[in-house]
């Protein structure tokens, strides 16, 4: 090939993978218009955290995802906050590999058993689950405490805490509060390698800062 050819062909490669692994910070602001978003919309209400827009979901199972948007491997970090009482008030996390409401992959939280007494409530803090076939319930009777585990040190159930996913295909690790260990470790179990991100709530929760940076950058 000409040098010059060769030059250019380099350049452009190197441009498209810097645009691929570009970090993507989606506008929580537009989520409760639908702009960019689908799901029950109903079930968010916007917020601040620290004067940046926050999303609060209440309901049954609320998920809303980006529009158009396609995820494969790599980093995905986010602010939320729950609370520590009552017991099953706020279950809070993220979702990917989301094809649809009822089909996708997720980590959640659940702030109530961050500090809780009961060491077996207190192994139920962060739990990966992957839809429609694994749900929390058929992973705690089939694979019971590979899926969901402690987090040390614990957050404070009322207070925002910052979650950081490496998603690494198989793999996906999770981080809590700039720690340097992972809270969980799991491989997935969904046959899926890509789809969107959502925002996922049961009973209650806000996420804020969300941030999605694929593998490459």
């Amino acid at each position: 090939m000409n040098p010059i050819l060769r030059f250019l062909a380099s350049s452009l490669l190197v441009s498209a993978t810097a645009l691929s692994a570009a970090t993507t910070q989606p506008d929580l602001a537009t989520v409760p218009s639908g702009k960019g978003w689908k799901g029950d919309l109903t079930r968010a209400t916007l917020t601040t955290k620290d004067g940046a827009p926050a999303i609060a979901l209440k309901g049954a199972e609320a998920m809303l995802w980006l529009d158009g948007f396609e995820f494969t491997n790599g980093t995905i970090e986010f602010d939320a906050k729950g609370q520590s009482a009552p017991r099953q008030s706020a279950f809070v996390g993220l979702a990917f590999r989301v094809r649809d409401a009822k089909t996708y992959d997720a980590v959640y939280f659940r702030p109530f058993n961050f500090r809780a007494t009961d060491p077996d409530a207190k192994a139920h803090a962060v739990q990966y689950i992957s839809h429609p076939q694994w749900t929390w319930q058929k992973l705690r009777t089939e694979k019971t405490g590979q899926y969901e585990k402690p987090i040390d040190p614990a957050p404070d159930g009322d207070a925002w805490f910052h979650a950081r996913i490496v998603i690494a295909r198989p793999q996906i690790s999770v981080f809590v509060n700039g720690a340097k260990e992972p809270s969980l470790v799991v491989n997935e179990l969904s046959d899926r390698t890509g789809g969107s991100v959502g925002l996922w709530s049961t009973a209650s929760g806000t996420i804020a800062n969300l941030k999605i940076t694929p593998a490459g950058r």
